[in-house]
């Protein structure tokens, strides 16, 4: 018997994850596994480089859409104090989350990378032990939501998978035409 073997044998069974849960962690781990494949054999400086007329970078998607799981999995558990309030937000502010979008001096794809998957393991841990995908909170105030609206946990999922789909799809293209590398065809 190997250590491996040795060690994990005694250990319980973690629970098999089924239905609608099962399907959400397959659906995120597809949508993040485009997200970060065009970054496959680039360098930093790469990562960092904008390819298209668009500020966006292939690392700087990367850094946004963890800023976004990290905090819409906040919302799922504390609700709307977990976020900012938008409508009070300063210039400074602005541009603090504009750095989300770029990367910035001393970061590296390595640590972008490692960044998004320790968010993705902590949201792959409440989508399986969340009690109910149907609790619900107050959106935070933001110009763009409808005041007095709410989102249910799952609600929160779709808008997770659609912000990881949408900016996997931002990513192909930023690394198409950095060398004309494809996720697919």
């Amino acid at each position: 018997m190997t250590d491996t073997e040795a060690s994990t044998r005694d250990l319980p069974e973690a629970p098999a994850v089924t239905g609608e849960r099962a399907e959400w962690l397959e659906t995120l781990a597809k949508h993040r596994h485009f997200l970060r494949f065009p970054t496959r054999d680039l360098t930093d400086e790469e990562v960092g480089r904008r390819s298209t007329a668009s500020a966006l970078c292939l690392g700087g998607l990367i850094k946004h859409v963890t800023a976004v799981e990290r905090h819409w999995v906040d919302f799922i558990l504390r609700g709307p104090s977990a976020m900012p309030d938008f409508t009070a937000m300063t210039e400074d502010d602005w541009a603090r989350r504009a750095d989300q979008f770029r990367m910035l001096p001393g970061e590296t794809l390595a640590g972008v990378l490692a960044a998004y998957e320790e968010v993705a393991r902590r949201t792959d841990d409440v989508v399986v032990t969340l009690p109910d995908l149907n609790s619900a909170w107050p959106l935070p105030k933001a110009p763009w939501f409808e005041p007095g609206a709410q989102w249910s946990a799952r609600r929160v999922l779709m808008h997770i998978v659609a912000e990881t789909a949408q900016h996997a799809g931002h990513a192909d293209i930023i690394r198409e035409s950095l060398d004309g590398a494809k996720s697919m065809g």
